[in-house]
């Protein structure tokens, strides 16, 4: 059985959807194409170091979340709160070696104190 194919006048640029030569061909369809994965997602409830809460969604199936570290208590994020600051230790003594042979000129609080 030979393909009929139109005159040169009536002849389209494209394809057409179905052959009309052969019906014994795969058709490949959209169905076949992967998915993107996106995972399930739990309710989780988040309690800040000062006692906040609110919710939010996570893959994690944990239903509660305590946090120990966040802007609540944070120098970073609270540099005003002299309970957070950090004291400085120097238990190796690098920072007296470092002092003794460059001076106090780069600390905060003894600029003048190195320099004289």
């Amino acid at each position: 059985m030979a393909c009929k194919l139109p005159s040169t006048a009536l002849r389209r640029t494209q394809l057409p959807l179905q052959s009309q030569c052969s019906s014994s061909q795969q058709i490949r369809h959209a169905s076949l194409l992967k998915r993107p994965h996106r995972p399930y997602t739990f309710t989780q409830l988040v309690t800040l170091s000062d006692g906040s809460t609110y919710t939010h969604r996570t893959t994690s199936p944990a239903p509660i979340f305590r946090s120990t570290k966040d802007t609540r208590n944070h120098p970073m994020w609270q540099p005003s709160l002299d309970s957070l600051r950090n004291v400085e230790q120097d238990e190796a003594g690098k920072l007296r070696a470092f002092r003794k042979r460059f001076g106090r000129g780069w600390d905060v609080d003894g600029a003048d104190e190195g320099e004289g």
